[in-house]
């Protein structure tokens, strides 16, 4: 296994330096660490909880020179944000490139108290002895973006509670913005919860309803209590939104993914909805790794191993970690002056070594490409009759198919020629019926009847009308015109009589429309 931060650990240890807990990571599978201990082929990631730390945003001129910048960073945090000049704060920083600013540079600061840092990983170090990456917890969140988990570039709520802190993070085009913690710990919520029940209760207790119970089908007396609590919750994330909204001239929040560091049968994340109108859901994401059925795996541990896997480019590199690795053997003073010995001694015996090494390569060189050669000359026979078979193959195959082509458009042709026949009978005789009776309505009668196809004037129909009475023939024209206008085109040229018999005839053409 490889890293995007080192390319020969064989695997990740994430740590949890606040629970004392331990995960590790081969290849994709994640597994808890009961006893974790130090191995050079490890990489160790943890994290600093967002009340840990101080966050601030300040602004740095465009002149100052990249390799003073940290300087004026430092500089103008101790005198903006009144750090105390006694102690020597760890300072890092994001740039916030999204501030269009023509003169300034705008920076997220992350302060950190060097004592703070030594009290909460002196067990780990104890440990593992080193730590390679210690990060603030909600600048893992940018993982999920590089890694396409999330691919929206709105603006989105993380919201997260743990035994010692809750936080509530704010990204916006896939970058962070804003993080704040928050009083509803799970050691804040039980603490508030004995307020608002009136007695205290254990906190094992505490944490049994709130992992294992749901508020909408318990009766537990606990229920009524633990409602309120949630509101205050709720209502708190509300103001924390809206200060947000104005700060960073935020439209509105596209998604708001919340979640706890244990499991629980509350869904949260739907009251959260249902009082605040915000698109909600549970802050738990498919990081694409495996883990055994019976070990939960919380979203801290599963966002620092994501955070490993993300290149520098793609992720925040803010790193407070005191406890490096010494430097490699060839970095070492030394370690260089052993190298330079061995060299030393190594360049008087050079030239005869590589004298006959050479010519023992070159020699076991030409036996392996005479091997080569017989190989791949078989090779080149076998295929080349290969290919000649499969030609000949090719060739039987067009002639047939070729032949099957003109079986297919033989019968083609001979049921276009069906299908002409069986539609153009019934559709002649379809006319002549429907216009028989009224036809006969009239007293009207019809020598002969004509059909005909022509692709500019159409199918028509030509009746040869015969009646004792020319008025009879026009009536029937006028009907036939007012009853079937939208169907057919009538058109009747001329009547005339005939002097032997005294009849009249006409001949009433109708055309399909």
């Amino acid at each position: 296994m490889s890293t995007s931060a080192q390319h020969s650990f064989s695997s990740v240890l994430s740590v949890n330096p606040y629970k004392d807990a331990y995960f590790s990571s081969v290849s994709s599978f994640i597994s808890e660490s009961k006893t974790p201990e130090f191995s050079k082929e490890q990489f160790v990631i943890s994290y600093l909880n967002t009340k840990e730390f101080i966050t601030a945003q300040i602004e740095i001129s465009k002149n100052i020179p990249e390799e003073d910048l940290y300087d004026a960073i430092n500089s103008k945090a101790y005198d903006e944000l009144a750090l105390d000049q006694a102690v020597e704060y760890q300072i890092q920083y994001i740039e916030n490139f999204h501030n269009l600013d023509e003169e300034n540079r705008h920076f997220h600061l992350f302060i950190v108290d060097p004592l703070d840092l030594t009290t909460t990983f002196e067990r780990v170090v104890e440990k593992v002895k080193y730590i390679d990456v210690i990060i603030p917890a909600p600048l893992l969140i940018k993982s999920l973006y590089a890694k396409e988990i999330i691919d929206s570039s709105n603006t989105h709520c993380f919201i997260y509670f743990q035994e010692n802190d809750a936080s509530l993070t704010i990204y916006s085009n896939k970058e962070f913005i804003y993080t704040k913690s928050i009083k509803y710990s799970f050691l804040d919520m039980h603490e508030r919860f004995c307020e608002l029940y009136g007695e205290r209760i254990p906190y094992d207790d505490f944490m049994e309803f709130l992992t294992e119970a749901n508020l909408k089908d318990t009766e537990s007396e606990y229920k009524e209590y633990f409602i309120r609590l949630y509101k205050e919750l709720i209502a708190n994330i509300n103001d924390i939104l809206t200060y947000a909204k104005r700060a960073f001239e935020i439209d509105k929040f596209e998604h708001v993914y919340i979640g706890t560091q244990v499991k629980t049968e509350t869904k949260l994340h739907e009251m959260l909805e249902v009082e605040l109108n915000i698109y909600a859901s549970e802050f738990d994401f498919d990081y694409g790794f495996e883990t055994s059925d019976e070990v939960y795996l919380d979203q801290m541990h599963s966002l620092m191993q994501l955070y490993t896997l993300v290149p520098p480019m793609d992720r925040y590199e803010c790193n407070f970690t005191t406890y490096r690795r010494p430097p490699k053997f060839i970095r070492r003073e030394s370690g260089k002056l052993i190298i330079l010995t061995a060299a030393a001694f190594a360049l008087a015996f050079a030239y005869p070594i590589t004298y006959w090494i050479l010519t023992y390569a070159q020699e076991l060189q030409e036996d392996l490409l005479k091997e080569d050669y017989k190989e791949v000359h078989n090779i080149k026979i076998t295929r080349e009759a290969t290919i000649k078979n499969r030609l000949a193959d090719k060739e039987k195959a067009l002639t047939l198919l070729e032949q099957e082509k003109k079986e297919y458009n033989d019968k083609k042709n001979t049921l276009i020629k069906i299908h002409e026949v069986k539609v153009d009978y019934p559709m002649k005789a379809k006319l002549i019926s429907e216009f028989a009776n009224d036809i006969n309505k009239f007293k009207v009668k019809v020598s002969s009847i004509g059909y005909s196809e022509d692709e500019k004037v159409g199918k028509v129909l030509t009746l040869n009308l015969v009646s004792l009475k020319d008025r009879e023939i026009t009536k029937l024209v006028e009907y036939l015109t007012k009853t079937y206008e939208t169907k057919y085109d009538f058109d009747l040229e001329e009547i005339k009589i005939n002097d032997k018999s005294d009849l009249y005839t006409s001949e009433l053409k109708v055309k399909l429309l």
